[in-house]
């Protein structure tokens, strides 16, 4: 990944209370908010650049950075620790669960979807463990049918009172079976869910605890490049929440091993 030395700008988007409360109404009524143009167009071509370079190391196969240096060295690491950035996740996460979150900590995630490992991988709909989803589209392909979309069926739950209800949907929803279900069901236009074609640069919001959502598949020819940055895990600090995110990034790093996308 780039390093932040030879980044010229890091300074980023200081939201103010109004703009903050127009997110988390935009989240509730819709699903979910964009902010557009986010990053300065310098900044995207920085971290496509960087993208670009990381993708001819994993030699057109797929792979994830969940967390460490490849992100922190990165303007994405800069990104997380912005204060404005962190007051916007803690603002949103403060209006949608009532309360503070249990600790400040975001998960940065960097997905990288390229070849046939996309295809094969896409629709798989899960529940996030945060609360607060923020996606930032690097590489989407913007023209054609299958440009990776992002798939929501919004707000659809709430936040459970307990951890292992959270983990029993979970469960229910995220195996191939419900996923294959799913995907025939939105086919035959049995169920309707929101779709956003992502734009680089731009910043979308959603609930992703309470969100069923995937991403559609991406044409094997074309890059499909995110981050994504979690926070405000309604069960942080269980048993269970720990056991589930060691299994998560145990499934990324053999994914990426392997060239082909988690499926959970």
């Amino acid at each position: 990944m780039i390093r932040l030395e030879s980044i010229v700008n890091t300074s980023f988007r200081n939201l103010e209370a109004p703009a903050l409360q127009l997110i988390t109404s935009e989240m509730n009524a819709k699903g979910s908010s964009c902010i557009a143009n986010f990053l300065s167009s310098e900044q995207l071509a920085s971290l496509q650049e960087s993208v670009g370079i990381e993708a001819e190391k994993h030699k057109g196969s797929y792979f994830a950075h969940h967390g460490g240096r490849e992100i922190e060295s990165s303007l994405l690491g800069a990104l997380g620790a912005s204060p404005e950035f962190r007051n916007m996740l803690e603002n949103v996460y403060q209006a949608g669960a009532g309360k503070a979150a249990y600790n400040d900590e975001i998960l940065k995630v960097l997905r990288c979807v390229q070849g046939t490992s996309g295809r094969r991988e896409s629709n798989c709909f899960h529940y996030d463990a945060s609360l607060v989803t923020a996606l930032l589209p690097i590489e989407i392909p913007q023209d054609g049918i299958d440009r990776g979309d992002l798939i929501l069926f919004p707000n659809g739950r709430r936040i459970r009172s307990n951890v292992l209800i959270n983990v029993v949907e979970k469960a229910l929803l995220q195996n191939s079976l419900s996923r294959k279900l799913i995907s025939a069901a939105i086919r035959h236009k049995l169920l309707r869910p929101e779709k956003l074609q992502l734009v680089p640069g731009n910043l979308y919001l959603f609930w992703g605890y309470r969100t069923l959502h995937a991403n559609e598949p991406c044409d094997p020819s074309h890059r499909r490049a995110t981050a994504i940055f979690h926070y405000g895990d309604p069960h942080a600090g269980s048993f269970a929440t720990r056991m589930i995110l060691k299994l998560n990034q145990r499934r990324a790093r053999r994914a990426t091993a392997l060239g082909t996308q988690p499926t959970a």
